[in-house]
């Protein structure tokens, strides 16, 4: 099981976080601020969910792929957040060895499983804008299934190639993870045994999902552009881009973050204290922005929160 190191080798039965770097005097005011951020991002990402079930307007292909996005923003903060938060007020900040290895089994899944989520939300956009007419047609029922199913088994994939890779070998000793979550590349540094094989199939797996689903999204993006210049108003043109806006932003965002954690040469200017920075715009940041882009850049959520404010408005006031 990749769970369990070989009792023979290993010593360590758990790890010690050495966190974020910040100065006590801020303890309060980050606690506070992350916190928040914690909060936005269940609230907005729940809230869309409900939204999306109960108003038959947004019962649509792109929706129903963003409702599963917000469903992997909320998990995948939430492997890392509750426990970086209540770090803030500990001292020994530890993890079992079992804790760690399933923190990072699930990271792995849902980071993986919300690039390829991005995929299928730019096919969904691509199908919109390119054949409007068959849209409904080409974006069955099966088939907006299988875009979703398809992240989720590739994140799986990607994960137990990662976690079991990292834990089948041997921690001797020192325990200490020079970040605030199990992160693959600080344990790898306190594995006893080499680690270049395992690097390696980071930076290839690692790299194949990032490049694989950001040349998807690219070329999506290609064609849809391409779509977009055929078409003859400009006030057509401008909806037509304004649709692919959100997403569009979301996909700039997450991946400039992640290929610079995941995806690049070694170099000193990349330091793991630069990239703790880095983790927590993307572990903390990012999912809480993402209902907040979609929301506020899109007049179909609006009518339907609307809407949902107005119905609660008058059954309140009816009672």
């Amino acid at each position: 099981m990749f769970l369990m190191a070989n009792e023979n080798y290993s010593r360590v039965t758990e790890f010690v976080f050495t966190g974020l770097n910040y100065n006590p005097q801020l303890q309060v005011f980050l606690f506070l601020l992350f916190l928040s951020f914690y909060i936005i991002n269940l609230m907005g990402n729940l809230g869309m969910i409900i939204l999306i079930r109960i108003d038959s307007h947004l019962h649509t292909p792109m929706y129903f792929f963003l409702s599963h996005l917000s469903f992997v923003d909320i998990s995948f903060s939430s492997v890392t957040s509750p426990k970086m938060l209540t770090d803030f007020f500990v001292k020994r900040k530890t993890i079992s060895f079992l804790g760690c290895a399933l923190q990072q089994w699930f990271f792995g899944f849902f980071v993986a499983a919300e690039c390829f989520l991005l995929v299928s939300m730019a096919y969904d956009r691509y199908v919109a804008i390119c054949n409007p007419l068959l849209y409904s047609v080409a974006m069955s029922q099966r088939l907006c299934t299988q875009l979703v199913v398809g992240p989720y088994v590739i994140g799986f994939m990607n994960t137990m190639t990662h976690t079991t890779n990292t834990f089948r070998l041997p921690f001797c000793g020192p325990n200490v993870i020079n970040h605030f979550f199990c992160d693959i590349f600080p344990l790898l540094s306190l594995i006893c045994a080499g680690t270049g094989l395992n690097k390696l199939v980071v930076f290839v797996v690692a790299g194949a999902v990032g490049v694989f689903s950001g040349l998807s999204i690219l070329v999506s993006y290609i064609y849809i552009l391409m779509a977009i210049l055929r078409i003859r108003s400009a006030d057509g043109r401008r909806k037509a881009f304004f649709t692919c806006s959100s997403h569009l932003t979301t996909v700039s965002i997450l991946y400039g973050t992640l290929f610079f954690i995941y995806v690049r040469p070694n170099a000193s200017f990349y330091t793991l204290e630069r990239d703790k920075v880095v983790s927590v715009f993307y572990t903390v940041v990012i999912p809480m922005l993402n209902p907040l882009i979609y929301s506020l850049r899109n007049k179909d959520v609006k009518d339907a929160l609307r809407k949902m404010v107005d119905r609660a408005n008058i059954e309140s006031f009816q009672h």
